[in-house]
């Protein structure tokens, strides 16, 4: 019978290959702190070392595509900073950091110190676009703050001198670097500002490492630099390093030699400038003085054209046009003027009162007259409408009945008497005939 039938058995090689698994996927991608020991750098290029602290140490190993990046060559004791993933070598079984970021670990303080002060001044808005100054156009002198000793001064010299060597030059010389430099530089602010003497301030240091350069990543020199009543231009290092001064200042350059060519013009385009302009106010100059000759020549001419005598034949010859064009001239004009005052005769005649008191008489007559035909026509039809209704009413009215013959009798209070016995004995009665009243007192009614 087989003892491992029934039971997982595992090779060395499963062994490793699975625990390479979970290490990787359990601790994921770490940031770790230490000193190097046992550094190696064998022909294909891969770094390996060890990574220690004063009480355990681990293998590490940093490839070639990830090493090529790094800007300094590590060595045995240094103190770095290594973002790192956990793996393990299998055929040896031995778990290790596969490096994919190494920095000097007091370089990576300092940037962090760098970044943090950054923060803090722009927030405090000492590097707004908006309080930059600018630069005068053409200084008449130069203030140069830096080492007297250093390259950055020569270099600077040298491109004044070949670029505007018109312009003067005064040194603050300060320390560069070490602990009193920022100190120095700010004082050298100071007096520069007190004095008055520049147009414009450079501030310059040669190129170094990041620790060489950290007197330029002062607060208070940041601070300083905005005061200055006197603009600044940074000339801190290369082109890649980037400090403090640089973003307080109002220019950056990226080097002392460019600080140089940005504060002052270049000479030769000046003397180009001023050759071209030597050159046109020259042209214009001669093209004025053939514009006033041919003037000159001009006015020559007329004057012997325009002489008293010419004038004065010029001027008899207008008068005898004149005096011929003035009687037709006089004559359109009477004309003109009858022809104004018979339309005027005409316009006043038609306004004139006795001609519209005659039309408004014949307008009164014809009105008169339309009136009496009207009131006619209206009393003929009046008639008409008015005679049926007369044959009508007399048809109906009692009085024709009076006119036959018959009688209408009312006692004293005009009652009429339909009745005999209305009337007893004494009533006085009235009746009316077609044809006038009979009073009378009743003797005897009969029914």
């Amino acid at each position: 019978m087989d003892p491992r039938r029934d039971r997982d058995v595992y090779t060395v090689s499963r062994l490793n290959r699975e625990a390479r698994a979970v290490l990787e996927r359990g601790l994921g991608l770490l940031w770790l702190e230490g000193e190097i020991s046992n550094f190696a750098r064998p022909s294909s290029g891969h770094w390996y070392f060890s990574l220690k602290d004063s009480a355990a140490q681990v293998r590490c190993a940093m490839f070639r595509t990830r090493n090529s990046q790094v800007g300094f060559a590590p060595s045995d004791g240094q103190k770095v900073l290594v973002r790192a993933r956990v793996g393990l070598y299998e055929p040896r079984g031995e778990y290790q950091l596969l490096i994919e970021h190494i920095e000097d670990a007091g370089i990576g303080a300092l940037k962090r110190q760098f970044e943090e002060l950054a923060a803090r001044l722009t927030a405090q808005g000492l590097f707004d676009a908006g309080r930059k100054r600018p630069l005068p156009r053409l200084p008449r002198r130069i203030g140069i703050i830096t080492s007297p000793t250093g390259a950055a001064i020569r270099d600077i010299l040298h491109v004044l001198a070949r670029r505007f060597p018109a312009a003067a030059v005064i040194l603050y010389p300060v320390p560069v670097q070490g602990a009193q430099a920022a100190g120095a530089i700010v004082e050298a602010l100071r007096l520069a500002a007190s004095r008055a003497e520049c147009d414009v301030l450079i501030l310059a240091r040669g190129g170094g490492s990041l620790e060489d350069l950290w007197a330029f990543n002062d607060e208070a020199l940041a601070h300083a630099i905005v005061a200055s009543p006197i603009p600044i231009v940074s000339g801190v290092g290369h082109e890649v390093d980037f400090t403090i001064a640089d973003f307080a200042a109002d220019v950056r350059a990226p080097t002392p030699s460019a600080a140089a060519e940005i504060v002052v013009p270049d000479a030769e385009e000046w003397s180009k400038a001023f050759r071209q302009f030597a050159s046109r106010l020259r042209q214009g100059m001669q093209r004025c003085l053939r514009d006033a000759r041919e003037q000159l020549l001009w006015l020559a001419g007329r004057t012997t054209q325009a002489g008293p005598a010419a004038r004065l034949a010029e001027q008899m010859q207008r008068l005898d046009e004149l005096e011929q064009r003035l009687p037709r001239a006089v004559r359109q004009r009477l004309a003109e003027l009858r022809a104004d005052l018979a339309d005027n005769r005409g316009r006043l005649w038609g306004l004139s009162p006795a001609v519209r008191v005659r039309e408004a008489a014949a307008h009164h007559n014809e009105l008169l007259s339309r009136l009496r035909a009207a009131q006619l026509q209206q009393l003929r039809q009046a008639s008409e409408r008015l005679l049926p209704l007369v044959r009508t009413l007399n048809a109906v009215s009692p009085l024709a009945t009076l006119e036959r013959g018959y009688a209408i009798v009312s006692n004293d209070q005009g009652a009429i008497l339909r009745d005999a016995a209305d009337a007893p004995p004494g009533t006085r009665i009235e009746a009316r005939l077609g044809r006038g009243r009979i009073r009378a007192t009743v003797e005897e009614p009969q029914a």
